[in-house]
């Protein structure tokens, strides 16, 4: 492991398909995102993962983003930007996974009180169950506190080290806003962890 908490290797072993990298990436579409799965599937889906807590909707939102990508293979590779693109897809159908389930969350609620509600119980992935100790569940749950845009901001900085550039073009904001979110999540999280 690095001081950044990164296993050793990983880099060299990850080929780096982000800005200017698209050269790289084989013209045909079904070759390209072969390359690109192997290379980012784990990494997007742990992302997918952090934003929703359900590792079936995760790999989902992150298959939806691989789709995506090879349907619109040929803008996406000129545009030299794949890795961004894959990025915001993962984050994007994350966002709408997030909304239907605050509409299916209200429905449950109005639907509680009769008689023949279905059972609403879920079942605990493996990753939920090993992430269960205090001290990352404390993170967790700081985390899941923070506002939408803090928590995105900080698992790109942190988790995919990107810079302030990369996450102010995945999420459509400016540099700016990408620097205040990360500060004022960073001390919403130190707030939280020194309570527990």
């Amino acid at each position: 492991m690095t001081s950044s908490g990164r296993r050793v290797g990983d880099e060299a072993s990850r080929p780096a398909y982000g800005q200017g990298a698209s050269a790289a990436l084989p013209a045909d579409p079904d070759q390209a995102v072969t390359q690109l799965y192997a290379a980012h599937w784990h990494r997007l889906v742990r992302l997918g993962w952090l934003l929703l807590r359900d590792q079936a909707a995760a790999e989902d939102a992150v298959q939806d983003a691989f789709v995506a990508t090879h349907r619109n293979w040929a803008s996406i590779r000129d545009s030299g930007r794949v890795v961004g693109y894959l990025q915001t897809a993962v984050l994007n159908r994350c966002r709408s996974v997030q909304r239907h389930d605050v509409v299916a969350q209200r429905q449950a609620a109005r639907d509680a009180g009769s008689p023949d509600a279905p059972g609403r119980a879920v079942v605990s992935s493996a990753e939920t169950q090993v992430l269960a100790s205090d001290a990352r569940r404390a993170m967790l749950a700081a985390l899941g506190a923070l506002s939408t845009r803090q928590r995105e901001v900080l698992l790109l900085r942190y988790y995919l080290d990107l810079s302030e550039a990369q996450i102010a073009s995945a999420l459509d904001i400016s540099a700016g806003s990408v620097k205040a979110h990360a500060s004022r999540g960073l001390a919403a999280l130190r707030h939280s962890l020194e309570q527990s």
